[in-house]
């Protein structure tokens, strides 16, 4: 019985020792350095032609959730290790398809945000950049979903950002 308690160790060992590495890689492809501890979030103003009241708090939030649920990060006000800034650049409603009655067949809602994310630990992994995520019905009329729309643009755009920062995509 001893044996097989060595065995099985020794078979255990190899997984134990994997994932407790280093501390930088975690099992949602991010690539945080193990000195980064927290981050900070600023508010996304919204400058886009077309404003909709509540989207630069849902982007804000949404990017807030997004370190929180993937990454070990602290989210504290200012002067962070890294540091989210940036705006709502566009915010589009426009016909993806038209009919031959000159009909929207679809419709595509898109959203561009411009973000700078400032590591203050490496300025090397710093960036300045625009993303932009558009999501698409069918008809003209969208009033019902935009909100729906809205958070599904979200939750990609935000992941896009994270990915960025912390994944070097």
């Amino acid at each position: 019985m001893n044996s097989l308690k060595r065995k099985a160790l020794w078979l255990i060992f190899p997984f134990i020792f994997l994932s407790q590495s280093c501390g930088i890689y975690s099992f949602s492809g991010a690539s945080i350095p193990a000195n980064m501890k927290t981050v900070s979030v600023q508010f996304f103003e919204n400058s886009a032609p077309l404003v909709v009241p509540n989207l630069s708090q849902q982007f804000t939030e949404a990017l807030k959730d997004r370190i929180r649920n993937q990454s070990r990060l602290s989210i504290i006000r200012d002067n962070g290790d890294g540091n989210f800034e940036g705006r709502i650049t566009d915010y589009s409603i426009k016909p993806a398809s038209v009919t031959g009655n000159e009909r929207a067949e679809a419709t595509r809602l898109t959203i561009t945000v411009s973000v700078k994310f400032i590591n203050t630990l490496n300025n090397e992994l710093s960036f300045e950049q625009s993303f932009t995520r558009f999501d698409q019905v069918n008809g003209s009329n969208i009033q019902s979903q935009e909100s729906a729309m809205i958070e599904r643009i979200n939750k990609q755009l935000t992941e896009d950002i994270f990915n960025r920062a912390f994944a070097n995509w």
